[in-house]
């Protein structure tokens, strides 16, 4: 699967981490519900670290849709509330 981190770039992760991912996801809809903001940074950072070490980054050259887009690591609480809904970001 293609991972892209927003202002970074692309990641290819193998589906091998795609649970360990979907969870993260799962919990972060519900600490983003729950405006609880220190919880939601540690679990970007921590969802975001998961692609950076399992996944291997793609050149720039190299032009992949992406399968999952995720926020950067600056992005906000508020800005997470209108990403971070329904079923989050990683479908299914």
């Amino acid at each position: 699967m293609i991972v892209r981190i927003l202002h970074e770039g692309q990641y290819r992760l193998p589906s091998s981490n795609l649970d360990r991912l979907n969870n993260i996801d799962n919990r972060l809809v519900k600490v983003v519900g729950a405006d609880n903001e220190k919880e939601y940074s540690r679990l970007l950072n921590q969802m975001i670290e998961l692609v950076r070490t399992k996944g291997e980054k793609l050149s720039s050259n190299e032009l992949v849709e992406s399968d999952v887009i995720l926020p950067s690591e600056d992005t906000t609480l508020g800005e997470a509330k209108k990403l971070f809904s329904g079923e989050g970001l990683i479908p299914g």
